[in-house]
């Protein structure tokens, strides 16, 4: 019920957490530099996403006081409960989307980057032209580029049969790929992976140059190597915001 009472503002962020979180910016930013800088590229070229699933509603706002301002989330309903507790933050989805949480995600985030099938996509489409009609939803397309089973995302073959239809969608932009790196010790194990997924945007794009070029790839442990192999997205947590609380201590999901 209404009471007629203004909102209460939310208090300032911690210091000592601003102070964390800057100092991991400082090394995260000056680590993405140094690697855009070896592939002879800007390293404004370089978009960070902090990834904040299970981080608080005040950690992200402290982030926001230092210049970070976009989050990507794993669950709907996880970002569904912080937008409203960070003004002014961007939102992606980086994790799985269920078709049932479709119609809400469209409201919530400005690019979904695990469109991971053609049938997502088509549900993505057909919601935003009757939420937005003419204000097409930035989606990546993820791609199983290692054919690890327990990886979600287009067999790259079956991306190639696909695409056309893709895009084609007036409902979605489609920005270009997205991959998850290999889980491995030495991150440079992980280039390859992100090697074949630049080598397979430039030959589709070669032939369907409407799709983008963009390219998230890489996280907390692998985001060098990736930059240098042209990601154009990091998604970082850990790195940011520290080491998570085990799931016995996060409570009910």
């Amino acid at each position: 019920m209404d009471t007629g009472e203004p909102a209460l503002a939310a208090p300032p962020p911690d210091p000592a957490a601003v102070r964390a979180i800057a100092r991991a910016r400082e090394r995260v930013l000056a680590a993405i530099a140094e690697a855009a800088a070896r592939s002879g590229r800007p390293s404004a070229d370089v978009t960070l996403v902090a990834v904040s699933k299970t981080v608080p509603p005040d950690r992200l706002r402290a982030a926001m006081a230092v210049g970070l301002q976009v989050f990507g989330e794993n669950r709907v309903q996880e970002a569904a409960a912080k937008v409203d507790e960070v003004p002014g933050a961007r939102w992606h989805l980086v994790g799985p989307l269920q078709a049932n949480k479709a119609r809400r995600a469209i409201g919530l985030f400005e690019a979904i980057e695990s469109v991971d099938s053609l049938a997502i996509a088509l549900r993505l489409d057909r919601l935003t032209r009757e939420a937005e009609p003419g204000n097409p939803l930035t989606v990546y397309l993820q791609v199983n580029v290692d054919d690890d089973p327990s990886k979600a995302g287009f067999d790259p073959s079956h991306l190639e049969r696909d695409l056309p239809e893709l895009l084609s969608l007036a409902g979605v932009r489609v920005a270009g790929l997205m991959t998850i790196g290999r889980l491995v010790s030495d991150p440079e194990q992980a280039r390859p992976t992100f090697r074949a997924l630049r080598e397979l945007s430039t030959r589709l794009r070669s032939t369907h140059p409407g799709l983008g070029s963009g390219l998230s790839m890489g996280m907390s442990d692998d985001y060098p190597v990736a930059v240098e192999e042209g990601a154009t997205v990091v998604r970082l947590g850990r790195a940011l915001f520290g080491e998570r609380p085990p799931p016995a201590a996060r409570g009910p999901a």
